[in-house]
């Protein structure tokens, strides 16, 4: 009997213990073969939707997928694994999803601070990177995001960035799973001369990397709707209809991108793009600070992923958004922490801190977003925001095993009266001691077991030596 058979067979068995009420309790191990893994914690957090959470639990993989979660005891007797990681003072949960990033600025992290958005993007980024980025800096930053979001317990990203087959290249070594958007901007950029050029290569990137690995799903990324016209836009989504791909983009951002909209359309952003017929495909709008109330309706109604970054709102001085209000009328809202030059970094523990409590004071009211809904909005609400529901984002059996240890033995986690409370209001990216992604493992307490962190190390700080040198030139000439 292979062990895809027996992997069906398993989870035949699983469903009809769970029709019968027996639950998520493994059945009987029905061959000899070992599974790929067990994963223990003195407390399991499936943030499935009835908020299941096991104490002295455990998790069975095989084959990159779930097979049984339940008391440890019950999983170690039905199970052997070749591997078993130990739970001792560990929480064991689904890995975090960063709905939106622009990773292999991680190079970038800190050339440009303290301005507005629009000053920062025209006189700053857009320039560097039309001047550093190729394919070498993409690598290398990418592997760079890689690490640091894996080292935080990240298993999933939504990228947008230039050269995206050299993205999907990296996150294929490394393990991770992303979604990667080919950008589609009417200017020069570092891979294409204008919205035409951008679509062109996007579809070829879509194409190749279409279905060629499970963890990669190639999507579109256009920029924003003041850095392509209204046809560009609608040419955008009409290829991503028809190569059946998702689009992210930059949605509502700033006060400059409303004044914008209204001024170029006569409405605002959600308005206009809704004019379009642009949300007629799965969206993940990036940002969302200042939709109107006869907006959110539509977000809701077509299902559009909100991301929310408070961190790069809050430093660009973009705005507060008003993430209760989508919440409650149905708005699908998942984490990211943008780029880690409007950031500057990749940790999504922060995020989740930093979302709670911008809407308790936004609010004047400290029972809006609870712990447990901004730890959804960073798991399961995440996936379904972006499009992965089915397959990544609870602790489930059936889904893809992606999966983190945190270690909460600390001592800022010394006493936990609530496990929940603490992954939100305490937990950090340095207590993640292992990441599992599709079944295999890529770190173990916290060693590193897909990067290898030395040479990516040497190579950022040696492009960044060079960066350097050019901008501290390009300075002394003007």
């Amino acid at each position: 009997m292979t062990r895809a058979t027996r992997c069906s067979i398993t989870l035949f068995l699983i469903f009809s213990l769970a029709a019968c009420g027996s639950g998520t309790e493994p059945g009987a191990n029905v061959d000899d073969d070992r599974i790929d893994l067990i994963i223990k914690g003195e407390y399991v957090v499936t943030m499935d939707e009835s908020g299941t959470v096991y104490e002295h639990g455990a998790v069975a993989v095989d084959e990159g997928l779930i097979l049984a979660i339940g008391p440890a005891a019950e999983i170690e007797a039905g199970y052997e694994a070749i591997e078993v990681l130990d739970g001792g003072s560990r929480i064991v949960m689904p890995g975090l999803i960063n709905g939106h990033s622009h990773a292999a600025m991680t190079l970038l992290r800190g050339v440009a601070d303290d301005l507005a958005l629009m000053d920062w993007l025209n006189n700053y980024i857009f320039p560097a990177e039309v001047e550093f980025v190729d394919p070498e800096f993409v690598r290398i930053g990418t592997e760079l995001a890689c690490w640091e979001m894996i080292r935080g317990g990240t298993t999933t990203f939504v990228d947008m960035y230039y050269f995206p087959d050299t993205i999907a290249e990296v996150v294929e070594s490394c393990g991770m799973r992303a979604m990667i958007s080919a950008t589609v901007i009417d200017q020069r950029s570092p891979d294409a001369e204008n919205a035409d050029d951008s679509i062109a290569k996007g579809i070829g990137f879509i194409e190749r990397w279409k279905g060629r690995n499970r963890r990669i799903t190639p999507i579109f990324g256009p920029h924003a709707n003041y850095t392509l016209d209204a046809e560009q836009l609608a040419a955008t989504r009409k290829t991503a209809l028809e190569l059946g791909v998702p689009i992210s983009i930059h949605i509502s951002e700033s006060p400059f991108e409303l004044q914008y909209s209204q001024d170029t359309y006569g409405m605002p952003s959600i308005e206009m793009y809704e004019s379009i017929g642009f949300f007629e495909g799965p969206t993940i709008a990036a940002h969302v600070v200042w939709p109107t109330k006869e907006e959110i309706p539509i977000l809701a109604e077509r299902k559009v992923g909100v991301i929310h970054n408070p961190t790069s709102n809050m430093k660009i001085a973009s705005g507060i958004s008003p993430i209760t209000e989508m919440l409650a009328a149905g708005v699908r809202v998942g984490i990211g922490t943008d780029g880690a030059a409007s950031n500057n970094d990749l940790d999504l523990w922060e995020e989740m801190r930093l979302a709670a409590l911008l809407q308790k004071v936004d609010r004047m009211d400290p029972e809006v977003m609870s712990a447990t809904t901004v730890l959804t909005m960073a798991t399961r609400g995440g996936a379904i925001a972006t499009g992965l529901g089915d397959s990544v984002g609870s602790l489930e059996v059936g889904k893809q095993a992606d999966l983190i240890q945190v270690a909460f033995d600390d001592v800022h986690h010394v006493p936990t009266y609530d496990v929940i409370s603490h992954l939100v209001y305490v937990t950090d990216e340095q207590d993640v001691a292992s990441v599992v992604v599709d079944g295999k493992l890529l770190m173990k307490e916290r060693e590193m077991l897909t990067i290898d962190t030395e040479r990516v190390a040497a190579e950022a700080k040696a492009l960044a030596a060079r960066i350097q040198a050019a901008l501290r030139e390009r300075n002394q000439a003007r």
